[in-house]
């Protein structure tokens, strides 16, 4: 019979009310910043493929917010919508600032994932200042650090080889970073009930827990692959291998399937990484549709907007394990997990260490499957950095 890990705690159920007053409390610690930090100017710029966006106070202090692929894509909304509004604006008022420019100019209608990967970088940016100004990482413009170190799964995005191969490429990873454990997908994405080939997600399934062991970590992602009869199917022969959890097993806006199949399941039920509203995690929260939130933080909108997730699930005794976006935005998962009490115990490693250190000058190291948490100022890149004073400018506002 399927066991729940002890990793994971019985849901406790939260009023809306106490959800509510979660969601609307500040977040930031601005101790110690007691005068006004003035946004003079901010810059898109480009370099080794990396987009980021430097914030720079009226008094020389810069702040740098890397993003991801999804930037080419976003970033007008960034430099026509979002930018032109901070400046002249306290950075210390950053919460507030997130909040008024969702409704300047009506940005609200182009609320989702484009608009909030562009809201990250610009938030991660002033959030890099005001840490600077502070002397603290990134993850200390929010706590303590509670955590030194993280875990990592060695995860595969495959979907059209076999399961053999598929096998083999996780069977490289783990001995590469010595990872205790995995995730691999299933089903055909979003493929309303069609698996990549025939057959091959539930062997897959069998296939990894008879290679890598009864005590081994395995996850499974759905990708929206099901609906919620099929998605319960494959969730009972995750369970009969006593798998982790379950990732996003129906499509990711239809959020009353993946609540059937929270209900009709004993494993945990991982969801949210395409989720950009507030109010509708409040709604998984409440009505118990998942056991563990997954926001991206880049997709999400920054740290703040994932921050007020986290103490939302943590209210209800969920766990919340973040999506990582691609390229160098792992970091974020680094500084989110230093102060996050309900962090899951598995992060997934996005192979982007080599990037993060020739940034971070090297002050990341992976050892039996973990990560260390830096203790750096800001997010943890020099402005004066090679790469930083060699980029491109796309754009300046000012």
């Amino acid at each position: 019979m399927y066991q729940v890990h002890p990793d994971f705690k019985p849901y406790k159920p939260v009023s809306s009310e106490e959800l509510i007053r979660i969601q609307n409390e500040p977040v930031l610690d601005l101790s110690g910043l007691d005068t006004p930090i003035i946004i003079e100017k901010i810059e898109l710029i480009r370099t080794h493929k990396q987009w980021i966006v430097r914030t720079t106070s009226r008094d020389g202090m810069v702040g740098l917010g890397i993003s991801n692929s999804r930037m080419p894509i976003s970033y007008p909304m960034l430099t026509d919508l979002m930018a032109p509004y901070c400046i002249g604006k306290d950075a210390r008022t950053l919460e507030k600032l997130i909040d008024e420019i969702y409704v300047y100019k009506s940005n609200y209608k182009l609320a989702g994932i484009p608009y909030y990967v562009a809201l990250s970088a610009l938030e991660t940016s002033i959030l890099d200042l005001l840490a600077k100004c502070r002397k603290v990482s990134l993850g200390g413009m929010f706590g303590p650090k509670i955590h030194d170190r993280v875990n990592v799964y060695a995860a595969s995005g495959n979907r059209g080889n076999t399961a053999e191969e598929e096998l083999e490429i996780l069977k490289r990873r783990v001995d590469e970073i010595g990872a205790k454990a995995i995730k691999f997908k299933i089903g055909g994405r979003m493929s309303k009930n069609a698996d990549s080939l025939a057959g091959r997600s539930e062997e897959l399934i069998y296939l990894t827990r008879k290679y890598f062991g009864d005590d081994f970590i395995i996850h499974a992602d759905g990708n929206g692959s099901y609906d919620a009869p099929e998605a319960i199917r494959y969730g009972k022969i995750l369970e009969d291998i006593n798998a982790y959890f379950y990732e996003e097993p129906c499509p990711f806006d239809d959020l009353e399937e993946n609540r059937k199949v929270r209900e009709a399941l004993t494993i945990p039920i991982a969801f949210g990484e395409q989720e950009t509203s507030l109010r509708r995690f409040r709604w998984l929260v409440e009505r118990h549709a998942a056991s563990v939130l997954q926001p991206d933080i880049l997709y999400n909108g920054g740290l703040i907007r994932t921050t007020k997730v986290a103490r939302m699930a943590a209210a209800a005794d969920m766990t919340v394990t973040p999506h990582t976006s691609d390229q160098f935005c792992f970091v974020y998962i680094l500084h989110f997990t230093s102060y996050t009490p309900n962090i899951g115990k598995y992060q997934e490693d996005k192979q982007g260490l080599a990037l993060a250190n020739e940034l971070m000058d090297g002050v990341l190291t992976m050892k039996d499957g973990e990560l260390n948490i830096p203790d750096v100022i800001g997010v943890g890149v020099r402005e004066d950095h090679p790469w930083i004073k060699e980029a491109e400018v796309l754009a300046t506002i000012s």
